[in-house]
C-alpha cells in the first residue's frame, strides 16, 4: 500500500506520516503532482452531473497547483453523437473551467482523444493475457443470449465470472491449439479480464473511506472488443497511468467498476503509481427518488444541461441554462454546492472562494437533492451584485430587437432602479418598459381598485401643475407636488396611485419621481394627460 504525501511542509507532519507508514507497512510516496483528468464520453449533451464532476476536478487541480485535463472517451463508436464533443468543450468554457491539457490546448500526453490512442492500447491487452490475468473469449452474442436465456428459466442471472467461465467458450475452457487456430482463422473474439478466485478487494475511496469487494461477486469484463477497440475499463487504466494521473475524481455510478480498476494496475505492475479515487454523491431529482434526469427538467420546467442542446439524431431540443437567462457564476456557484459543504453559513463563492475553500474532506457521502427555486435564488444574488454597466451591456441587445435605440448610459441608470426585482437579464423588461415607452394599456385590476371617481379631474389638475416645474431633477419635483397636494388637501394615497397608472400603466415600479426625471418632463406631462383622456373605469 502507498501514502501519498501531498503539498506538506511541515516537518512533524512529514515525519509522523513515515512512523505511520512503517507500522502499517506503507510505501510514503511524496511530491507527487496533482493531475486529474474530465473524460466524457461524446454521446450527447454534458449533464449537470458531468459538469459537477468536471468542476470538483478542477477546484482540486487548482486548490493543489496541479493540472486539469480533458480527455474525449470515445472508444464506444457505435454511441458517438456528431456535435457532443464540441459541446461538451463549449459548455467548460461557459463554466469558467480551465483546461491546461487537452484536444484544443495539446500537452505531451496527448493525444487527448481516445479513437486516436487506438494503437497503443492492444499491447496493454496482450501483456494483461500473456501474464494469466486476461483471456480470449470467443462466445457470439447470440451464444451469450442463450446461456442468459437457460439461467432465466432458472429464475437465476447469468454473470460471466469465476463461476461459470469454465463452461464457456474461451481460451481457459479450450486448448492453446484450438485457441490458436480460432484466431489464425480469424475468429472474432473478445479479451476479458480473469477476476482472481475467493479474494477481497480494500481502496481508501477519499470520500467513502475503505470499501471492501469480493472477488466472486464480479463479473469478467471485456477490456478488448473484436472490433479491435478497448473498453472504458481498460482504456481508462491504460490512459491514466500514461498522462501520471494522481487522482481519479469521478461519479458514485462507476464505484462498481473500482475494484476492477485496482485490479488493472496491480495485474499491469503499476499498483506503486496508482492514483488516489474519489466517487461523488448522486445529484438526486427534486422530487421523489433517484438521480436528476432530463424528464424531471422536462416535467418541472428547468434545464439539466448547461447548454442548449439540439439533438441530431433526433431532433429534439433541450434547454440550457446560459440561453435560459442564467449567469455562469451563478450556476457554477449552485453546482458546487451539490454534494460539498465549506463548513460555514457562507453560500456566494467566487471561482477564486471555491478554489480556496474547497476539499475533498467535505464531500457528502450521500445524494444531493436538486432545488430549481435555489437555482433562481443564486441567479438573482448575482443580479443584485453585478455592476449596473455589466447589466446594461447585456439589457442593450433585447432593447434593439424590440427596436428601441436607448443610450448606454441611460440603460445603466434604469438597470440600477430595477435589477434587484429581476433573476434573469429578460426579467428587466418587464420590470422597466416604461422607461422606454409610454402605456398604451392600463392594468385593468390597477384602474378598478385605484381610478377613484373624480381622480380624472384631479389629475388634469396636476399635469398643468407640473408644466410650470422648473428644475425637473426628482429630488425638487418630489417637493414641490408634495407642497401642491397638501395645499390641495387631497389624499396622497388616491393620488399617487393614479399618477403611478398614467406614468407606468400598472400599479408597480420604481419611486415615481425618478422615473419621471428619467423619461423627461414633456413626455411625463403627455402621459398624465393620456392617462386623463383613457383610463375608463370598468
Amino acid at each position: 500500500m502507498q501514502l501519498w504525501i501531498f503539498n506538506e511542509t511541515d516537518d512533524l507532519k512529514i515525519f509522523y506520516y513515515y512512523i505511520f507508514a512503517q507500522i502499517f507497512n506503507c510505501t510514503v510516496m511524496t511530491e507527487r503532482k496533482v493531475r486529474v483528468r474530465f473524460a466524457p464520453s461524446p454521446t450527447g449533451p454534458l449533464h449537470m452531473g458531468g459538469v459537477r464532476t468536471a468542476l470538483f476536478n478542477y477546484l482540486f487541480a487548482r486548490k493543489h497547483g496541479g493540472d486539469f485535463l480533458l480527455r474525449i472517451e470515445d472508444t464506444d463508436q457505435t454511441r458517438y453523437v456528431p456535435g457532443a464533443e464540441q459541446y461538451i468543450i463549449e459548455s467548460l468554457k461557459w463554466c469558467g473551467i480551465e483546461i491546461d491539457e487537452g484536444i484544443e490546448q495539446g500537452g505531451e500526453f496527448g493525444p487527448y482523444r481516445q479513437s486516436e490512442r487506438k494503437a497503443m492500447y492492444r499491447q496493454y491487452s496482450d501483456q494483461l493475457i500473456e501474464s494469466g490475468n486476461a483471456y480470449y473469449a470467443f462466445d457470439t452474442p447470440e451464444e451469450l443470449d442463450a446461456v442468459r436465456k437457460q439461467f432465466e428459466e432458472k429464475k437465476e442471472t447469468f454473470t460471466y465470472n469465476t463461476a461459470t467461465r469454465g463452461e464457456m467458450k474461451n481460451s481457459l475452457s479450450l486448448s492453446a491449439d484450438e485457441v490458436k487456430q480460432r484466431i489464425d482463422a480469424g475468429e472474432p473474439y473478445v479479451v476479458r479480464f480473469k477476476m482472481p478466485v475467493g479474494e477481497e478487494v480494500t481502496e481508501n475511496d477519499l470520500i467513502r473511506g475503505n470499501v471492501t469487494f469480493k472477488t466472486e461477486l464480479l463479473d469478467d469484463k471485456v477490456l478488448f472488443k473484436s472490433d479491435g477497440m478497448p473498453t472504458y475499463h481498460l482504456a481508462n487504466v491504460v490512459d491514466d497511468h500514461l498522462m501520471q494521473i494522481s487522482h481519479v475524481i469521478r461519479g458514485e455510478e462507476w464505484l462498481p467498476s473500482l475494484p476492477l480498476h485496482v485490479l488493472l494496475y496491480r495485474a499491469l505492475g503499476w499498483g506503486e503509481t496508482m492514483p488516489r479515487f474519489a466517487h461523488l454523491p448522486l445529484i438526486l431529482k427534486p422530487v421523489g427518488k433517484g438521480k436528476l434526469s432530463k424528464r424531471d427538467g422536462d416535467k418541472m420546467g428547468f434545464p439539466v444541461f448547461p447548454l442548449l442542446w439540439n439533438d441530431p439524431k433526433t431532433g429534439d431540443t433541450s434547454r440550457g441554462y446560459r440561453e435560459d437567462g442564467y449567469f455562469p457564476e451563478a450556476f457554477i456557484n449552485m453546482m458546487a454546492l451539490l454534494g460539498w459543504n465549506p463548513g460555514t453559513e457562507q453560500e456566494i463563492f467566487s471561482m477564486e472562494e471555491l478554489i480556496e475553500a474547497f476539499s475533498l474532506e467535505r464531500v457528502t457521502k450521500s445524494g444531493s437533492r436538486f432545488d430549481p427555486e435555489k437555482t433562481k435564488w443564486f441567479n438573482h444574488q448575482y443580479m443584485h451584485a453585478k455592476a449596473n454597466a455589466e447589466v446594461a451591456e447585456l439589457f442593450l441587445p433585447m432593447l434593439a430587437e424590440k427596436g428601441i435605440e436607448a443610450e448606454a448610459a441611460f440603460v445603466e441608470k434604469v438597470v440600477g432602479m430595477v435589477k434587484e426585482r429581476a433573476v434573469f437579464v429578460a426579467d428587466l423588461w418587464d420590470q422597466s418598459y416604461f422607461f422606454f415607452q409610454a402605456p398604451t394599456e392600463y392594468d385593468a385590476k390597477t384602474v378598478k381598485k385605484r381610478w377613484k371617481e373624480g381622480v380624472a379631474e384631479k389629475m388634469s389638475e396636476i399635469a398643468e401643475f407640473m408644466k410650470g416645474i422648473e428644475n425637473w431633477d426628482a429630488a425638487p419635483m418630489k417637493e414641490q407636488f408634495s407642497e401642491f397636494v397638501t395645499s390641495k388637501e387631497w389624499g396622497f394615497g388616491v393620488i399617487m396611485n393614479a399618477f403611478r397608472l398614467c406614468i407606468v400603466g400598472a400599479g408597480a415600479g420604481p419611486d415615481l419621481f425618478d422615473i419621471c426625471e428619467m423619461i423627461g418632463k414633456e413626455d411625463a406631462i403627455a402621459r398624465i394627460e393620456n392617462g386623463v383622456k383613457n383610463i375608463k373605469r370598468g
